[in-house]
């Protein structure tokens, strides 16, 4: 007999039996069955005691599930189940990340030996007649005692300059690049083949990020971060080392450098207050024959040529303009990029030539100055200063010319007329970096700076 609706059932079974089934399903017996044969067929057809299909006593007859008896062994069960679960979740997670940081491990190693090979390569592509001295890590940890703050001397844009004691005894410094990307390994080789091609009293002796020690700190630092003025007789002698050491970039090196950077803060000090010419990181090689490069224009607002800074176009008289500017500097004690009136900006070399042109060329220079020189010589070095930093490039002289000039007594060329205030054009100037798809203007110290690519000309 296939019974499977309750009209079916309804019509075999009579309802006497029905009725004797139901009272006996809810009376108070039904829990303690021993005998669990209806079951199937009562709940088949559609018929439940008041206890549910959830009770022990149901669940065991119909499912042979016996909750009855223990209860403490399933839970111990339980936990020993959900502890197991955990224990290998866990060693699954910990074998996947012990993979992953021994491929990242692995992988940074690369890395690092890949930067490495970079570095060496760039490195043996300079001319093998330089004197290169190599220091390894442990030698530099060691100088620097593992590059303590406390031996941090300077900063950049490059990384931090470190003080450090070498084994003889020699104190230098340490110049560490943070940036060992693939360009900042160009850029590391590059310095380093700049320095090691140059050699005068009047450039820092740098070998790789190893450096003379500069006890005096920068001109800047005197200039603008000191209560106690420099006296004319030291201020003459840094603006006479500071030419001659870019007379010998232009002139003495093979092949010629453009500096691309003199600046106050670039110009170090030595016990003696010898100047010493620093951060070859933008300088450029002049190939034989070029009259100018067009190429990426950096630098620092204030000491940046205006053909330069505009048109990207790149000569020795570049590095003329921005001595001329710390040569205002040096006389003066006012910064290259200053305020005026109501927060007016203006630079100094606009600021000397509306002086110098009223024949008050005396007036540019800071009275308040130890030991000042005769009239004669101070009123020379200001009208130098001016016409090194003339707008036009055809009217500044060539860095050995203005050597002799503060040498010798050879007089001052006379100063042509300049133009409108160059700082009238800085809105020009920042249009012309921003327009170019690869430029871009950041600031740094109080100036602006400028960066944007190029191509080298001929004429």
């Amino acid at each position: 007999m296939n019974i499977t609706t309750r009209s079916q059932f309804d019509a075999v079974v009579p309802q006497t039996a029905r009725n004797d089934v139901a009272v006996y399903l809810t009376g108070p017996s039904v829990g303690n069955l021993t005998d669990c044969t209806a079951f199937p067929s009562i709940y088949a057809a559609a018929f439940a005691n008041y206890l549910g299909p959830t009770d022990p006593g149901t669940a065991e007859c119909l499912f042979s599930l016996n909750f009855a008896s223990g209860g403490s062994g399933n839970k111990q069960r339980s936990v020993v189940i959900v502890v197991v679960v955990v224990v290998c979740s866990g060693v699954f997670l910990a074998v996947i990340g012990g993979v992953w940081v021994f491929y990242r491990k692995r992988r940074e190693s690369r890395d690092v030996k890949r930067e490495i090979g970079n570095i060496e390569m760039g490195l043996e592509s300079i001319s093998g007649s330089t004197s290169l001295i190599k220091f390894t890590i442990d030698e530099i940890r060691q100088a620097t005692r593992n590059f303590t703050r406390d031996n941090i001397i300077g900063r950049g844009g490059y990384g931090n300059v470190y003080k450090g004691v070498l084994k003889d005894g020699s104190e230098v410094a340490f110049k560490r690049f943070k940036n060992c990307s693939a360009a900042g390994d160009t850029n590391f080789a590059h310095e380093v083949e700049v320095i090691a091609s140059v050699r005068h009293v009047n450039l820092g002796h740098q070998r790789i990020i190893v450096c003379d020690l500069m006890k005096n700190g920068s001109l800047h630092d005197h200039l603008f971060g000191s209560t106690e003025k420099l006296s004319w007789p030291l201020r003459q002698k840094i603006a006479l080392g500071t030419a001659r050491g870019l007379a010998y970039l232009h002139s003495g090196a093979q092949p010629g450098i453009i500096h691309r950077d003199i600046k106050a803060s670039n110009i170090l000090l030595d016990e003696k207050f010898e100047p010493k010419v620093a951060d070859f990181g933008l300088a450029k090689f002049t190939p034989e024959g070029m009259t100018h490069l067009s190429t990426r224009v950096a630098g620092t607002m204030g000491y940046v040529a205006p053909e330069y800074a505009l048109y990207g176009q790149l000569t020795e008289r570049s590095d003329v303009y921005s001595f001329g500017v710390v040569l205002l500097e040096l006389l003066s004690g006012k910064k290259a990029l200053m305020m005026i009136g109501e927060n007016q900006p203006s630079l100094v070399t606009d600021w000397a030539w509306s002086l110098v042109r009223k024949g008050r060329a005396l007036d540019v220079v800071d009275n308040s100055m130890p030991e000042l020189g005769s009239p004669e010589v101070m009123e020379k070095y200001v009208l130098v200063a001016v016409l090194c930093s003339h707008p036009q490039l055809y009217a500044r002289p060539a860095m050995d010319q203005v050597v002799k000039i503060l040498e010798t007594d050879l007089p001052v060329p006379s100063i042509p007329e300049r133009p409108i205030p160059i700082v009238a054009q800085m809105d020009d100037i920042e249009r012309s970096v921003s327009s170019s798809d690869l430029g871009c203007i950041s600031s740094s110290a109080g100036y602006q700076s400028f960066t944007f690519e190029g191509q080298q000309h001929s004429d």
